[in-house]
């Protein structure tokens, strides 16, 4: 066989696998589609039901929940980012089957054993942190942040008594697009740290992290955590604390899988013979 034939035979597999993923990629990007298209004909509830966490807040203090638009393209845009976050969200289980499919064929019975958990895991434990979020942080945040309102004085005020001059009203009068974009950062940076359990645990069955260094670490860790609820968080002190509690919370845990892992990996090693006990005492 000469060399130009060993050339080609190298390169079919190759041209097969970039057809497959060109496959993959469409059909994701077509799920994405129909995803965001279904959205968008229905933004305007799911745009109602992500304002709940301010119109309940608002009503606390006997406000109306009214946002309003700022510019005539904001209510499109609204509706836009709406799609894409539903669209996103609706598309994921299609996204994460094609991404299986395109990398199943090449892992082993074990590998596939250990990349599917993971797969299923990382969904949920992001919907978990944006559960969080929406639910607990965001009522939290807004709470704090409507406190620095003011309302002014009631009565008729008198020319030239201060005493019964009408104070300055400061009173929100929020924008959809403000409030859209704050709330998603806030549900997509929790739904990311809550992914801390998922990534550690998977490189340390890759072998790229162990229990013991990250304990080793736990001090960096929790200025790193520190600074991360002083990023995602506004300046409350009550909702930068819950964020630190649950990363920290998180991070522990990661280190107790990672563990499980590192037990399970050693007692498959001892039963096959590959693992000397004179290790440990060395």
């Amino acid at each position: 066989m000469s060399a130009s034939d060993d050339l080609e035979d190298s390169a079919a597999p190759l041209i097969e696998h970039l057809a497959e993923l060109r496959t993959r990629l469409i059909r994701s990007v077509m799920a994405f589609l129909v995803g965001m298209i279904i959205c968008f004909t229905v933004a305007t509830p799911i745009f109602n039901f992500l304002t709940d966490p301010l119109c309940t807040v608002l009503a606390q203090r006997g406000q109306d929940c009214d946002l309003i638009f700022i510019s005539p393209q904001e209510g499109f845009f609204v509706a836009i980012k709406v799609s894409l976050l539903g669209g996103l969200m609706l598309s994921f289980p299609v996204i994460a089957h094609q991404m299986w499919r395109f990398v199943a064929p090449g892992l082993y019975r074990n590998e596939k054993g250990a990349f599917l958990p993971f797969l299923i895991s990382s969904p949920v434990m992001f919907l978990l942190g944006a559960s969080f979020a929406f639910y607990v942080v965001t009522p939290l945040a807004y709470d704090f942040f409507l406190g620095f309102q003011q309302f002014g004085a009631e009565g008729e005020a008198l020319p030239g008594d201060p005493a019964t001059s009408p104070g300055l009203s400061v009173v929100f009068q929020g924008s959809a697009q403000e409030y859209l974009n704050l709330t998603i950062k806030f549900i997509v940076a929790f739904g990311m740290c809550f992914q801390l359990p998922v990534l550690l645990t998977l490189m340390g069955k890759a072998g790229l992290v162990s229990a013991e260094g990250l304990g080793n670490v736990r001090k960096y860790a929790v200025v790193a955590i520190l600074v991360l609820a002083a990023l995602v968080t506004p300046p409350d002190v009550i909702t930068q604390v819950i964020l630190f509690v649950v990363v920290y919370g998180l991070y522990e845990v990661s280190i107790f899988l990672v563990r499980r892992v590192e037990t399970k990996r050693e007692a498959k090693l001892r039963a096959e013979g590959y693992y000397d006990d004179e290790d440990d005492l060395t």
